[in-house]
């Protein structure tokens, strides 16, 4: 019997202003069993405490989503929640990387950053999805992921309670799937 090759290594979900409700509708949609690591890379605000990794457990019923640490290994089937006030990339060893840089588009996490670190490690091997927000953070690491042939999904700007994000990726690349939450739901389901 030959084992079907797992289409990605890593699944990341990047997203701002809005972005929230969908994010835990595609984490609800995720086999409880799925055995790729999934990362969330949401804008919070700096210097309020946040405790997100706490509501999105609660409403998808996952039970740890997790805030690496910088050098922690990423594990399969695990979610992580990108850290408050850091940029989060991809070590070659399969490893976290916390980064204080300066912010991107204002945010620090960064979507593309942590975009454009994922495509140097996973390359091909990425699935990532660019949700609501007010900015064009994530714009440019979906355009360079899409251009090395990874699967990029945006939201359709028209179901976005803010379409900037969404709408700057798709001015950027053609090679992105342009998908309502619904479908993408069925999509993550399908995996």
């Amino acid at each position: 019997m030959v084992l079907k090759e797992q289409a990605y290594d890593i699944i990341l979900i990047g997203g701002s202003a809005g972005s929230i409700p969908v994010c835990v509708s595609l984490l609800k949609a995720l086999k409880k069993d799925q055995p790729v690591p999934v990362v969330l890379i949401i804008h919070r605000m700096r210097n309020v405490v946040s405790e997100l990794d706490k509501l999105l457990s609660k409403e998808t019923g996952i039970k740890k989503i997790t805030e690496p640490e910088d050098k922690q290994s990423i594990s399969s089937g695990k979610v992580y929640l990108a850290p408050q006030n850091y940029h989060l990339l991809f070590e070659e060893d399969a490893s976290f990387s916390l980064d204080y840089s300066d912010p991107i588009h204002y945010s620090r996490p960064s979507i593309d950053v942590s975009f454009e670190s994922a495509a140097l490690v996973y390359g091909t091997k990425v699935l990532a999805i660019l949700l609501s927000g007010a900015n064009a953070d994530g714009a440019k690491g979906l355009s360079l992921l899409a251009e090395l042939g990874a699967d990029c999904w945006v939201q359709d700007p028209a179901t976005a309670e803010y379409p900037a994000m969404p709408s700057a990726a798709m001015a950027l690349s053609d090679k992105l799937k342009v998908l309502t939450e619904d479908q993408m739901k069925e999509r993550l389901h399908e995996l």
